[in-house]
């Protein structure tokens, strides 16, 4: 699967082998921290070792383990191991809710214990007949012809595969009516169409049916950090994205993200971020560029 992967990507980078929701990772040296939203993704480190921040929680993980998350999330990883003789090989297939609520459905499944634990992403023990699915959905790459057919087929395997491990609990949540991880991603879901928008934590749990302190509660739980936290990251990285993708200027990108202040915007962005955003913007083109 690495030499497959290392032939597809030549060089350090991520790309899409036109398979629908899998993408492939190649690192050729450890990395410095890199803020991103990541979707309900299940992640496998073919080659290397990665770590992995969510708020206050910190996860370091390898080929011998799977990185599953059930909503999407800011996160801020970096590769820890990695070099051109031996290059950091990842994978990410975005999760389908509609094809795991599907699948729960047609195949019941014991659902958490009342002491499960409430975190937002779990790690699991990769077993060799979740290699295999992984394996032969990337080998499809190889018989394009073959994608819209079998891609599906393995892909609900890998789910079916997901929820019989040990982190299925969690993804069985994602597709169970009234859960608090549904009602928090339904939560999530609005704050990023709404970004721009002035956040009222009280609107925000009339939307999810909650209280107030009750919202606070499962959302710090499930993400790690307060709405208030969570919507300034996606903010952060959505105006990181429109300036790096759009060359638009900070002052822009913060007004359109809903800061009022570019003063208080460059503060912020600094912080996560590590550099002001005109510094960090020309730093990322440069490294793209190669």
């Amino acid at each position: 699967m690495v030499k497959r992967v290392l032939e597809r990507i030549p060089g350090p980078g991520e790309q899409a082998l036109g398979i629908p929701n899998l993408t492939v990772y190649r690192f050729d040296q450890p990395t410095a921290p890199n803020a991103y939203m990541l979707e309900p993704s299940v992640c496998l480190i073919l080659q290397g070792r990665k770590w992995v921040a969510i708020g206050e929680n910190q996860h370091v993980y390898d080929a011998s383990r799977f990185f599953v998350t059930s909503l999407d999330l800011p996160v801020v990883a970096r590769i820890l191991d990695a070099s051109p003789d031996q290059p950091y090989v990842g994978l990410l297939l975005r999760l389908d809710r509609r094809q795991l609520a599907e699948l729960v459905m047609e195949q019941p499944m014991p659902g958490p214990g009342a002491g499960s634990r409430q975190e937002v992403i779990e790690l699991g023990a990769l077993t060799p007949t979740l290699l295999g699915a992984f394996e032969r959905l990337l080998a499809l790459a190889d018989e394009p012809e073959s994608i819209p057919v079998l891609s599906p087929l393995i892909q609900k395997e890998i789910l079916y595969r997901l929820l019989s491990s040990e982190c299925g609990a969690k993804l069985r949540q994602i597709a169970t009516g009234g859960s608090p991880t549904q009602q928090i991603g339904r939560t999530i879901d609005w704050i990023k169409a709404n970004l721009a928008e002035r956040l009222r934590v009280e609107d925000l749990a009339q939307r999810a049916g909650m209280s107030v302190s009750t919202l606070h509660h499962h959302f710090r739980a499930l993400t790690s950090l307060s709405p208030l936290q969570f919507q300034k990251r996606l903010r952060l990285n959505e105006a990181r994205r429109r300036m790096l993708n759009g060359q638009m200027d900070a002052a822009t990108a913060a007004f359109e993200v809903g800061y009022e202040s570019p003063s208080q915007f460059s503060r912020e962005y600094s912080r996560l971020f590590g550099a002001p955003p005109i510094r960090d913007i020309r730093s990322l083109g440069a490294a793209i560029a190669g």
